[in-house]
């Protein structure tokens, strides 16, 4: 039993490079507006939210109570069919229908994988190594993504269908690896008639103002994060447009999703380094700072030097997200892990989802999006991420973000 738990931790790295071979991921806004139009493009990525944050804590709670393996399954299931939609869809109602498929392999995957992880970690004595060990999968992570992108790109070129096919064959391959994983044992009771135990401990991590500050923190990044995705694409767009390569846009964005997974993969390897340096508080606050400043210079030009802060996106993740986990992982009971991590992605995705939808009525129903939309909305993002900002670095004056003792694994 011992060496399928510690075969968990392998194969938690190939299962995240295999969810994370995202080939529509530099081109989907450039396909569905093209089908469609801007707005339905933006409300599709609504969609998608939505989707998942209606999700987000029934799968928890799911993983919590039947299994980190079993709802893993359904995620791959979920994933495959909804590329299969996207790639055939010709329609709002496909595609939607697509969207609410991958928002569903989403949500079961949230908090799950992670959870899986670590127990798999604990159960084997090496829970201490969690930072480590999330730092080497988000490196799979991002370097599936940036691979997908650059080929998702390519194949824009020759079919728009093709990135959406090549997604479903690499769900397909996330079955396989799902199925070789192994339940790890928790030590909290997950019989029926525990609910009030779950609810209870689930209260109790509520109560703490250390994960509550994690929580808060949580949301904002995974806003932040997604606006130059959402935003980046048609960005690159109307900046390609004063150097008449318009028509190689799906390319050009692709190759730019690349080089940002690679450059946030160089960064990952002195992450480590950066914690020791900083201290967790000032590096997390540090890296939502930067998703700021990304997103501040696209709302102050359109111009083509953007293009540089762009690479920058993933930077943020690859200093704060393993960091993150391996401060709070500990501090969760095993019979609310999953549902507690599922319920901070549900918050970051339905405020994400409000704030999207609010855009999409605020812009105009053209096909392609203006570049003053795009800033209007960044400028009102900036603002209310800067205020957030300060009132999280004075609020971690006050709270102990940083663990008393914590041996981290170089």
């Amino acid at each position: 039993m011992t060496v399928a738990i510690i075969r968990n931790i392998q194969l938690y790295r190939w299962s995240r490079f295999l969810r994370s071979l995202i080939f529509w991921q530099a081109v989907w806004f450039l396909y569905f507006q093209n089908v469609l139009s801007a707005t339905e493009a933006i409300l599709l990525y609504a969609v998608y939210d939505v989707a998942t944050t209606l999700l987000e804590v029934p799968s928890g709670y799911m993983s919590d109570r039947l299994g980190r393996k079993k709802t893993l399954i359904a995620s791959a299931i979920a994933g495959l069919g909804g590329s299969f939609l996207l790639a055939i869809g010709d329609s709002f109602a496909v595609f939607a229908a697509g969207q609410v498929l991958i928002g569903a392999s989403m949500a079961f995957a949230s908090g799950t994988d992670e959870a899986m992880l670590y127990e798999s970690l604990a159960a084997t004595g090496r829970a201490d190594e969690i930072e480590t060990q999330e730092i080497i999968a988000w490196r799979y992570s991002f370097s599936a993504l940036a691979l997908s992108a650059l080929t998702g790109g390519a194949l824009a070129l020759v079919d728009p269908r093709l990135p959406f096919v090549g997604g479903a064959l690499a769900f397909g391959g996330l079955f396989w690896i799902t199925m070789r994983f192994v339940e790890p044992p928790r030590s909290s009771d997950t019989s029926e008639g525990s609910e009030l135990l779950h609810l209870s401990s689930l209260g109790a991590s509520f109560q703490s103002p250390i994960l509550l500050w994690f929580f808060v923190l949580g949301v904002l990044m995974y806003g932040f994060s997604h606006l130059p995705f959402v935003f980046g694409q048609p960005f690159i767009l109307e900046a390609l447009n004063d150097f008449d390569l318009a028509s190689s846009a799906p390319l050009v964005s692709g190759a730019v999703t690349a080089l940002m997974m690679g450059i946030s993969v160089a960064v990952s390897l002195v992450a480590l380094q950066l914690r020791r340096a900083l201290g967790l508080p000032q590096l997390l606050l540090s890296a939502f700072s930067l998703q700021i400043a990304i997103s501040g210079v696209m709302a102050l030009t359109d111009s083509a030097i953007v293009l540089a802060f762009l690479l920058l996106r993933m930077v943020p993740n690859a200093l704060s997200r393993p960091f993150i986990l391996g401060r709070i992982q500990p501090l969760l009971n095993d019979d609310s892990r999953a549902t507690w991590l599922s319920l901070n992605s549900f918050a970051g995705r339905l405020v994400f989802a409000t704030a999207l939808t609010f855009g999409a009525i605020s812009t105009t129903d053209a096909g392609t999006m203006p570049y003053d939309d795009i800033a209007n909305i960044l400028r009102v993002a900036c603002f209310i991420g800067l205020v957030a900002l300060i009132g999280l670095a004075v609020a971690a004056r006050r709270i102990a973000v940083s663990p008393s003792h914590k041996s981290i694994t170089p």
